[in-house]
């Protein structure tokens, strides 16, 4: 099974090219497990006041890519989450918002994730889901003391640029709504000061699948790689026709 980022973008598009690996993935674990009335999926969302909203969208969404048992793992920004809520899921969805307050709710559970994922539950991470993903997660920020280095409408409510323990999952840093926010410089940024050793940063509508065979791009937009390079740093892109 596999790690699938999403660098933001919605509504589903393009028949739901970038989501339905992940649920190919979700419906062949509960296939596995004998789970005939569907897929017993998590969908956390750590938001203030629009979560109950967001949820039921997110469930007609996702009704129509796979049969699935909803899961609601509903938080306030910043309220702790237990590892008791992932409990017999088939699956994990992570949605978006500010993305160091999802960080904090779930690093209580961030134990339990790193043990359902290792063992076989696919885990599919949008925006903010998709950042706290790393072991060494970008969480906000637009400068570096006072250098500008992104757009201060991307910073997640941090001026610094901040980086935190993630979940652990993957070992390369995340950033997301990479061309759409300008979040590339972020992650270039990052790596040059080494408070990350290089990392992704995904355009909306686009998805960067990790399993056991090489990385592959989904969806309409690209993945930006910024690799350290002899004190400087190297940038590539791949796409779903690149990858």
């Amino acid at each position: 099974m596999s790690i699938h980022l999403i660098g933001g973008g919605w509504p589903v598009e393009d028949e739901g090219a970038v989501y339905r690996p992940f649920f190919d993935e979700l419906a062949a674990h509960a296939e596995a497990a004998g789970k005939l009335e569907g897929a017993r999926l998590a969908i956390v969302l750590v938001r203030d006041g629009d979560a109950p909203e967001k949820y039921a969208e997110l469930v007609s969404a996702f009704e129509l890519l796979g049969k699935i048992e909803p899961v609601a793992v509903l938080a306030p920004e910043n309220a702790p989450i237990a590892p008791a809520a992932f409990a017999d899921v088939d699956g994990i969805v992570v949605w978006g918002g500010l993305t160091p307050a999802y960080r904090q709710s779930l690093e209580p559970s961030f134990l339990e994730l790193r043990r359902l994922v290792a063992s076989g539950v696919p885990y599919l991470g949008f925006s903010a889901g998709a950042a706290i993903v790393a072991e060494r997660a970008i969480v906000g920020g637009w400068k570096i003391d006072e250098v500008e280095i992104g757009a201060e409408e991307a910073s997640e409510d941090l001026e610094q640029l901040t980086v935190a323990e993630g979940l652990g999952l993957i070992d390369l840093a995340v950033d997301v709504h990479a061309a759409q926010w300008g979040s590339v410089s972020r992650l270039i940024a990052a790596t040059e000061a080494g408070l990350v050793d290089g990392g992704v940063a995904i355009d909306e509508h686009t998805g960067l699948v990790i399993g056991e065979g090489p990385l592959w791009v989904v969806g309409r937009g690209s993945v930006w790689k910024v690799t350290p390079d002899s004190g400087s740093v190297r940038v590539s892109t791949a796409g779903a026709d690149r990858a």
